[in-house]
């Protein structure tokens, strides 16, 4: 039998992806956001989000919604509350971020505590603390930065700084583990139909700087990855956490879809 699944800001890069991947894993994906001009979605009122799940009664959520700014706090913090106290007795993926950690110790594994240093690492630790205390029984996802399609957020970010269009930089040593968006969206809806309680982290195996990235993604689309401004963590003094690679073994052993890292998918993708 089909199962109906809710997807939180299902018009972002993430959602969109996990509402195209959903019928092949068995789901009728219903997605709702606040730009949404179908079943539009406020994740901050909590009004709201009880209205959405009791019209949608989905069998299971996958909540990628957080706020469009990084300082949201009532959409990244508290609508993660909102959905989780809403979704009581319903299955529940929440989407977390490396960026609750500081990048002090390098590796992190599921058991890693949060120990966030700017705004939004703060929001999404918050976010973490209340769907783990609501609901027990509830995926947390930890993830790194999200591309493949050339909408994320990276991807734009190369471009623009290519084009002039945005100041800024790339850090040379500000280490991540990206993961390619459908392998994302694939294990979001395996967590959907499974019964993993807890936190489990599910990024790419490659740790690689943000600046190395844009190199792949300029060559891959094509553009001159000279042209991209580099720069060092090191003595600027900014509350960026510069090491933060989450240690996967867990994900690898417990699902079925494969997390390719970054070297071999954008490479694949070369136009």
């Amino acid at each position: 039998m089909t199962r109906r699944l809710l997807v939180t800001g299902a018009t972002g890069s993430l959602g969109r992806r996990v509402m195209a991947r959903a019928a092949a894993a068995g789901f009728q994906p219903v997605g709702a956001s606040l730009s949404a001009s179908e079943l539009r979605l406020d994740i901050r009122d909590p009004a709201d989000v009880r209205r959405v799940i009791a019209d949608v009664r989905p069998d299971a959520i996958v909540h990628t919604a957080a706020g469009r700014d990084r300082d949201d706090w009532p959409a990244t913090a508290d609508g993660a509350a909102n959905v989780a106290l809403a979704a009581a007795g319903i299955r529940l993926v929440h989407v977390s971020s490396d960026a609750i950690f500081s990048g002090r110790h390098g590796e992190y594994d599921e058991d890693a505590l949060p120990d966030p240093i700017y705004p939004y690492g703060a929001a999404k630790a918050a976010a973490e603390t209340a769907v783990r205390a609501i609901d027990p029984g509830a995926a947390i996802v930890r993830t790194s930065i999200i591309m493949g399609d050339g909408r994320g957020a990276h991807e734009i970010l190369t471009h623009d700084l290519i084009a002039g269009r945005v100041g800024g930089a790339l850090f040379t040593d500000e280490i991540r583990k990206p993961v390619h968006v459908d392998d994302l969206a694939d294990a979001l809806l395996e967590l959907a139909g499974g019964d993993y309680a807890g936190v489990l982290n599910v990024a790419g195996p490659d740790a690689i700087s943000r600046y190395d990235l844009g190199v792949l993604v300029a060559r891959r689309d094509g553009l001159d990855a000279a042209a991209i401004p580099a720069a060092s963590l090191a003595g600027r003094g900014l509350a960026r956490p510069a090491d933060l690679r989450l240690v996967t073994a867990r994900a690898v052993g417990l699902l079925s879809v494969r997390l390719r890292g970054a070297r071999e998918f954008v490479r694949a993708e070369r136009r």
